[in-house]
């Protein structure tokens, strides 16, 4: 029975230069080659984007061996930005899996060489059917580029020495399908709000949830009007329990805020009977409810507040407090 052959024992030396030399040969290498993709990027590249636009299905992404694992991710990266995708290995393909693809769908067929044997059922599954098929092939004279309605060849980049083991290729196929994930969302105004739907429980979508989100608005507001007594605004500022009441002049403009400090500094015998409007500090601290939670969350540290009145121009049209924003998970 063949056995793998053990790796020798290292010399006992140093080999931390060499090491860090050869990585960094590496990683010079896939820049170069990325370097070359970008400037490849051609008419070739805009009609794969438009024929995936038109889509009315899915996007089917597969490939075989490296191919496939970079197929995994693109897939993975279009259904993150609004783009149904999954992928499908080529083998399971040819046993049953052909029937997941519609007539709807685009195939994105990932190889290097492009003459992939198990890729061909689903080529001929895409001619029979006349579902459009991109190729992502690194070889222009290729059974998959001739079967492919749109095909984007990657550079002739070298890979990474010693040996011709795809890394060089796959960084290249990694970005392009980016490239194309990317200009997708473009092509059809995804945004950071569409983007923080289907990332509800991960870091990135609590990037992005806003002020408006979290915020508390209509009746819960602690809003009086300018000239209210005092003892009007502290019932407004106890029932609301937000340690703040807003003044707002006739046309909903906020004017000031008072908080438990501005009563602290104005505490005398006259303080009930005295109107909002001398009590309050003008031009406080606020947040635009289309700010970021996170920018939010930030300003209330840097201040030392734990509420803040959101805008709309110079309309408060909700309050947002420090607890709102720790309960999402944003820290």
């Amino acid at each position: 029975m063949q056995t793998m052959p053990k790796p020798s024992a290292p010399a006992p030396q140093n080999h931390a230069e060499s090491d860090i030399a050869h990585g960094r040969e590496c990683i010079a290498q896939e820049i170069a080659g990325l370097s070359a993709l970008s400037e490849s990027l051609d008419g070739d590249f805009a009609k794969a984007v438009t024929t995936l636009a038109q889509s009315k299905g899915r996007i089917i992404i597969t490939g075989m061996g490296k191919s496939g694992h970079v197929a995994r991710k693109i897939a993975a990266t279009f259904a993150s930005t609004g783009t149904p995708a999954h992928f499908v290995h080529p083998g399971e393909a040819s046993h049953g899996d052909l029937g997941m693809i519609t007539p709807s769908d685009v195939v994105l067929a990932l190889s290097n060489s492009g003459e992939t044997a198990e890729l061909s059922d689903i080529v001929g599954y895409c001619k029979r059917f006349s579902i459009p098929l991109i190729a992502m092939v690194r070889r222009k004279t290729s059974m998959l580029v001739g079967a492919a309605d749109v095909a984007m060849v990657l550079p002739a980049t070298p890979e990474a020495p010693p040996t011709d083991a795809p890394t060089t290729s796959t960084t290249m196929m990694m970005a392009l399908g980016d490239a194309l994930a990317v200009a997708l969302m473009q092509r059809r105004g995804f945004t950071k709000d569409d983007f923080s739907v289907f990332h509800p429980g991960g870091k990135l979508g609590k990037a992005f949830i806003r002020v408006s989100d979290l915020m508390h608005k209509g009746a819960q507001l602690p809003l009086v009007a300018e000239g209210t007594p005092m003892r009007d605004v502290l019932l407004t500022m106890t029932t609301k329990t937000f340690g703040t009441a807003g003044v707002v002049d006739q046309s909903g403009n906020l004017l000031g805020v008072i908080t438990d400090g501005d009563l602290r500094r104005h505490m005398s015998p006259d303080l009930l009977t005295m109107g909002a409007e001398a009590v309050m500090t003008r031009n406080p601290l606020t947040i635009r409810a289309s700010a970021l939670a996170a920018e939010a969350l930030g300003v209330m540290n840097q201040r030392s507040v734990t509420a803040l009145f959101a805008m709309e121009g110079q309309t408060p049209v909700g309050i947002l407090h420090i607890h709102d924003v720790l309960r999402a998970g944003i820290a």
